[in-house]
């Protein structure tokens, strides 16, 4: 005895796999698109990073002949710190918004 072919829900398939693959494009532009700003407490260092997480900029704000090395360096590992966390962040938010109607196969 054979087993029946549902095409019906082959060809829904075949449609929602297109569907998410076109949403995971979208997703994937967006998120090497968007960037995230974050700055030090007393705003002499700024990061911009891709919700990718790939860090585009360091913009150092103040002079640094007066500021202690050891100090220094741990503020700019803090914003560096913060800069992954915002692009997480980032990236959880464009996946919400891009994934966030797209219902499975077993939902009608």
């Amino acid at each position: 005895m054979g087993r029946e072919i549902d095409e019906a829900w082959i060809d829904e398939a075949v449609d929602r796999y297109a569907r998410l693959e076109h949403l995971r494009a979208e997703f994937d532009k967006a998120v090497a698109g968007h960037l995230v700003s974050v700055h030090s407490p007393d705003n002499s260092i700024e990061v911009i990073v891709s919700a990718a997480g790939d860090i585009r900029d360091v913009c150092i704000n103040v002079s640094l002949r007066d500021r202690d090395p050891a100090e220094f360096a741990r503020e700019i590992k803090t914003v560096v710190t913060k800069a992954s966390e915002a692009a997480r962040w980032a990236r959880e938010k464009l996946h919400g918004e891009i994934f966030g109607k797209f219902r499975s196969l077993g939902e009608s």
